[in-house]
């Protein structure tokens, strides 16, 4: 199924490219402008902003709360009428050290709060909490995506081991822009988009 798009595009493949090209220079801005500075950290209001810039020029349901059920594979996101109560949970949930904000992280992937684009949207939200509360961030280029992905999987279950993953790849370079946008590209490159570079667009 072909989401209904801004960009009138019914074909599959090119909506993929047109919304990662889309989206990343919209990352890219988001960084260069300062306008990363205005998010609310920590908070779902913080992730839907991240999440209508990138994507609000695309979709009508960019940064709204989706409408659906979703599923990936055998897992079932947080159902539609727990998703509020959800989300004003997760927004009450400590984020003092790196494992408090991976455990909300980990929350806010269960939750899903979008209809298409939560993984991207959530990473920067995730660097955002990191940044602010222990100056630090993700080498994303450190993180394969395999076990990245594998990890995220079983982190429903347990989360030591995407906490593991994570906390060998965490950096002091918290302003430093190559690597914020070689990390946008690992983060679409996680959910198959990896045709244009960031930096490049």
């Amino acid at each position: 199924m072909i989401l209904t798009n801004k960009l009138n595009i019914t074909d599959q493949v090119e909506l993929a490219r047109a919304e990662e090209k889309i989206s990343k220079q919209k990352a890219k801005q988001l960084f260069d402008s300062g306008d990363i500075n205005k998010v609310d950290v920590g908070i779902f209001t913080g992730l839907a902003y991240i999440h209508a810039y990138l994507f609000g020029d695309i979709y009508d349901f960019a940064g709204l709360i989706r409408e659906v059920n979703i599923a990936k594979g055998d897992f079932r996101f947080a159902p539609l009428m727990y998703l509020q109560t959800s989300l004003d949970n997760i927004d009450k949930m400590p984020q003092g050290n790196f494992d408090e904000i991976i455990e909300k992280y980990v929350e806010m992937n269960i939750a899903h709060p979008f209809r298409e684009g939560n993984g991207r949207a959530t990473r920067i939200w995730l660097d955002l909490i990191l940044k602010t509360e222990i100056q630090q961030v993700i080498d994303w280029n450190q993180v394969d995506k395999e076990d990245y992905l594998s990890a995220m999987q079983r982190s429903v279950v347990k989360d030591i081991e995407i906490k593991h993953l994570l906390k060998q790849a965490l950096t002091d370079q918290i302003d430093d822009r190559a690597l914020f946008m070689k990390g946008i590209d690992v983060s679409y490159f996680y959910e198959g988009y990896n045709e244009f570079r960031t930096e490049e667009l």
